[in-house]
């Protein structure tokens, strides 16, 4: 991203599992073009939440699910979906049942 562009912050809500990262936090802002971009910044800030969402190889986890505004990115662009300025963008982990 070229850094002379500024990028709109998103709002970000996390679950409860990953609050404990954010200082308790449920919902935080962080600024980034893609879904992989806002992520990164994302563990600028907090070290270590980045590892919960994805693999040391840059994929997303496959029990971790990400909307943008709603829309599951799994079935947009995947990690490099864009983020619009002021978009919501919720993460959860997948829920199993039976």
């Amino acid at each position: 991203m070229d850094p002379t562009i500024a990028v709109a912050e998103a709002r970000v809500f996390l679950p409860t599992a990953l609050a404990e990262r954010t200082g308790g936090q449920r919902m935080v802002t962080a600024a980034g073009g893609s879904v992989s971009e806002l992520i990164a910044a994302l563990d600028a800030r907090y070290p270590g939440l980045g590892f919960h969402l994805c693999y040391e190889t840059g994929e997303l986890r496959p029990f971790v699910n990400i909307f943008v505004n709603g829309a599951n990115i799994r079935y947009l662009r995947g990690l490099e979906t864009a983020v619009p300025p002021g978009a919501s963008v919720t993460i959860l982990p997948s829920v199993a049942g039976g």
